[in-house]
This record gives structure tokens, C-alpha cells and sequence, in this order.
């Protein structure tokens, strides 16, 4: 990656080292902000020791931005702007993080709470996903500030405490707010997509991709109930046996591929980073519309982005090896693409198990339906656009479609224009550090990060 140019958001940035930057991210990460299934294991005083840094990390945030405290934990800042009738800017991150798996503390390289820095990197859980986000915007903000900066249009930063558990308690009460008093944001930006380095297919250029839609997110649980009895004399079918039957169907039946929406928005902006062939294809995508989804669907990555996708993730029977069980229970997942519905899924599901024995309930604390598609042609997404090319040169830039659920869903719900993307410049080998072991970020990296949400500030306010 290029050297720091000499921009104008680099200015306000002159007086502030990248090794400044990733101290005071590192020692944000210390603090166990966890947000855990179980709500009795919640760290209040993780949380009130995060505030406390901030304000005194960020003193000159704290003296000209107002700070609320929503619902329990979620903090709310308002730059207030020259003039207030233009809407604000909402830009969103959240201030928890997903537990360490037990059991992998050892295969660290630095400790996981440890916020260190080392190697040309900040180490600790939350450097990706999303203290970096919420640092960044603040020291955008600080950085601003400081060189007397003062917003036409107002600047909200939403960072809500729950976002790894659905948000309950953040988000809603966040949106719940901005609504009783009437703001109605210019745009939402919210963490998402990122900077690919050899991670799209056949695109050399790296890309970043604004995420204009994210699909919708329900679980399924399916369930056998029949008589049991020793296993020296099954039945021609058992419990494990009908359910397993149910789940294999599911598999080899998945609801049908559709390109459009994000899915044909990414291509068709991509074409023309593609070989001649791929380009010929785009171009011609109404002839050639079947064989482009069957080749995105050939990944399980590019078939996530063309179709509702299948996933069983628990299945639970027996007690006993000689013992038929007289239960069986499974979880399936399904990520729902714009344009699926819920009770489209349901439908589905029936009719492909096609088994009265199975009974299909909804399961699961998560929930959502598929975001409405934002608009590209909107200053939303205009303005990050161009923060990305003026702050990453060289990098192309596309729409495309968020697989994972964030706070983001809460104001979409709301009719906000949503954009998702992290100024986070990923590689193969670092997808797996998300929510996974050695999740790190890269000091020059998390300083181009911050240079990028300053001017991402500068230009919408």
C-alpha cells in the first residue's frame, strides 16, 4: 500500500504520529467489553471504564460534541452543524466485542485483551470488529477540531453497546431516540464491507465495496418426535433418520439463484477491471445472464451474494448408543436475499421436506429481514466513494452486498439510506482473524483508516 499522500485531511493529521494512533487503540481493546450470550456474565465496569477513556483520550471531542449515554451503555455524539436544516450525517459503530473461544487463548501471538503493540501492529480482540471504527471517527473528530473545523451539517456518531447480540439494547434504543426527536439522517454509515487485496475473483485492483443492502438473517428449527425403544429392533425409520432425510433435502434443494439487486450492481461496476472475456459477458448479461450466476454460485461467496443460502449448525439426538432416540432436533440458518421474504422461506421449507412428522418452528434471539437497497447515485454513497479514491488511489470501488447482520438493519427499518463499509485493508489470510484468533490491525493501515474518516467527515459536513 501507498504512503500517506499529502491530502487535504492529512493536514489535519500532520501532528499526529501513527504509533500515537494505534497506543491509544491499543489500550481501547483492554477493556473486555464482551457481549455474551448469557446477560449475567455482562461487565458493567468494562463499559464504564471504556467512557471514562474516551473522554479523557479525547478531550477535545468531549468539550465542543455533546455526549448522551443511551440505554445502559450506548454513547451518542452531536457535532452540531452551522445549519440546521440540512440532516446529519450518522455515522455508527459499537463499543463491544464477541468473546475469545475457550480453549484458544494459547494460539495467540499476543494476549487477547492486551491491546499491544508490536510487530507493526495493534493485536486484541476489537481491533477489526469495531474499536478501530469507533477510535477512528474520534480521532477524525479530534484531529478536526483541532485545525478549528466546523461542520455546515451536523455529524452524529452512534455507538451502541450490544451489536454482537442483536443490538437490543443499543441500536434500537438509538434509532428509538433519533426518531422522538424528529432526525431523519442524510445517510447511516455503518462497519460492513472492506478493502479486498486478492480476495474478488478474477479483479486484480484491490476493491472496496460499499455495502448497499445486507440479506435478512432467521433461524429454523426442525424437529422428529416418535416412540423409542432399545436399538435391537429399529423401526424402517427412526427419528435421526427422518430429520436427517429432511436436512439432506434442504441441502440438495436450496431456493433458487437470482442475480440482481447488489449482487448485478457489483458486476456491472467491475466489468471493466475483468478480462475481455468477463467484460463480454457482463455486457451481455441478458444473453448471458444464467451462465454469470451459475459461475458466482460455483464459490459458496459468490453463491451467498445470488441466492437465500442453507446452513445446518446444530443437530441434537440420542442419550444412549443402544437407546433409539425419541427426539431429534436441528437448527438451520438462512441468509435471506433482498427480495426473499420470510414467509417465502417458510413455504420453501415445507414444501421441500415435504414430511408432516417434521415439525418447522422459527428458532433464535437473531432475526432480521433484508435491508432495502440503498441508492448509489445518492450523496451517501457519492461521498464515501470518493473519501475511498482520495484516500486509497488505485482502489476500484463497487456497491455490493453485506452477508452479515449489523446495528445498521435498526435504522434501515427506519426508511435511513444505510452504507456499510470498514476502511480495513484485508487479505485472504485475514478474513479468518474476525471474530477468530490473532485479530490485529495494521498500524499504517489503521492510520490510513482514520485519515479516511476525517475526510469522510470534511466532505459530508
Amino acid at each position: 500500500m501507498a504512503s500517506l499522500s499529502t491530502s487535504e485531511s492529512d493536514a489535519a493529521l500532520a501532528a499526529v504520529s501513527p504509533q500515537d494512533l494505534a497506543q491509544r487503540l491499543g489500550r481501547a481493546i483492554q477493556f473486555q467489553t464482551i457481549s455474551y450470550e448469557d446477560p449475567a456474565q455482562f461487565d458493567h465496569d468494562a463499559f464504564t471504564g471504556l467512557h471514562q477513556y474516551l473522554e479523557a483520550a479525547f478531550p477535545g471531542v468531549h468539550a465542543a460534541l455533546t455526549r448522551e449515554t443511551v440505554g445502559r451503555y450506548s454513547l451518542l455524539y452531536t457535532w452540531q452543524g452551522q445549519d440546521p436544516a440540512l440532516p446529519p450525517v450518522v455515522m455508527l459503530g459499537h463499543l463491544d466485542v464477541v468473546p475469545i473461544e475457550p480453549g484458544t487463548e494459547g494460539e495467540w501471538a499476543c494476549p487477547p485483551f492486551g491491546g499491544l503493540v508490536d510487530g507493526g501492529f495493534v493485536w486484541g480482540r476489537g481491533a477489526l470488529d469495531m474499536k478501530s471504527a469507533v477510535l477512528g471517527v474520534l480521532e477524525a473528530a479530534e484531529a478536526l477540531l483541532a485545525t478549528g473545523f466546523c461542520p455546515r451539517r451536523s455529524v452524529l456518531f452512534a455507538f451502541g453497546e450490544d451489536e454482537e447480540v442483536g443490538g437490543w439494547n443499543g441500536a434500537v434504543q438509538l434509532v428509538a431516540l433519533l426518531r422522538a426527536r424528529g432526525i431523519q439522517p442524510e445517510y447511516v454509515l455503518d462497519e460492513g464491507l472492506t478493502i479486498s487485496e486478492g480476495i474478488v475473483p478474477i479483479v486484480r485492483r484491490p476493491v472496496a465495496m460499499i455495502g448497499i443492502a445486507e440479506k435478512g438473517l432467521r433461524s429454523l428449527e426442525l424437529s422428529v418426535e416418535v416412540s423409542g425403544g432399545h436399538s435391537s429392533m429399529p423401526p424402517r425409520e427412526t427419528a435421526i433418520g427422518i430429520l436427517s432425510t429432511a436436512i439432506a433435502r434442504l441441502e440438495r434443494h436450496q431456493m433458487p439463484l437470482r442475480l440482481g439487486g447488489p449482487a448485478l450492481q457489483t458486476m456491472a461496476r467491475l466489468a471493466g477491471e475483468m478480462p475481455p472475456a468477463m467484460r463480454l459477458i457482463v455486457a451481455n448479461r441478458r444473453l448471458f445472464g444464467p451462465l454469470l450466476t451459475r459461475m458466482l454460485a460455483s464459490a459458496p461467496s459468490g453463491a451467498a451474494t445470488v441466492r437465500t443460502t442453507t446452513a445446518p449448525t446444530i443437530f441434537q439426538a440420542g442419550v444412549k448408543e443402544n437407546v433409539l432416540a425419541s427426539r431429534a432436533r436441528a437448527v438451520v440458518n438462512f441468509r435471506l436475499l433482498p427480495g426473499d421474504t420470510f414467509a417465502s422461506l417458510i413455504d420453501h421449507v415445507r414444501r421441500t421436506v415435504s414430511d408432516p412428522r417434521v415439525r418447522v418452528v422459527e428458532t433464535g434471539a437473531f432475526r432480521s429481514d433484508p435491508s432495502p437497497v440503498s441508492d448509489t447515485v445518492s450523496l451517501g454513497f457519492q461521498t464515501i466513494e470518493r473519501a475511498i479514491v482520495q484516500v486509497y488511489p488505485g482502489v476500484a470501488v463497487a456497491p455490493g452486498l453485506v452477508l452479515v447482520a449489523s446495528d445498521s438493519r435498526h435504522y434501515a427499518q427506519q426508511g435511513c439510506p444505510c452504507y456499510r463499509f470498514s476502511p480495513l485493508w484485508m487479505r485472504p489470510e485475514d478474513l479468518s482473524r474476525i471474530h477468530g484468533v490473532n485479530e490485529r490491525i495494521g498500524v499504517d493501515h489503521y492510520a490510513r483508516a482514520v485519515q479516511f474518516y476525517t475526510q469522510l467527515i470534511r466532505a459530508s459536513a
